[in-house]
């Protein structure tokens, strides 16, 4: 996988898109003290389940094939 060249930038992008996805569809309501890595992963499993994203294998779903999916995301919007 070849990671991006603004990638972090786009991390965060997707983290707050995804947030208000999220949060306006009714899904969930984030905490502040949430993590970021428990945000990607609600994030990647939402958009995956709303057939936003294509899903990956199981076996290659990491946290890090995550970042870069949702990153991937957030170029698009």
């Amino acid at each position: 996988m070849k990671k991006l060249k603004n990638e972090k930038e786009l991390i965060k992008k997707a983290i707050a898109e995804g947030v208000k996805y999220g949060e306006e569809r009714g899904a969930v309501v984030f905490e502040p003290g949430d993590s970021a890595d428990l945000k990607i992963e609600y994030i990647y499993r939402l958009l995956v389940h709303d057939k936003v994203i294509p899903p990956m294998p199981e076996e290659q779903v990491s946290q890090q094939s995550m970042r870069h999916r949702l990153a991937i995301w957030a170029s698009h919007l």
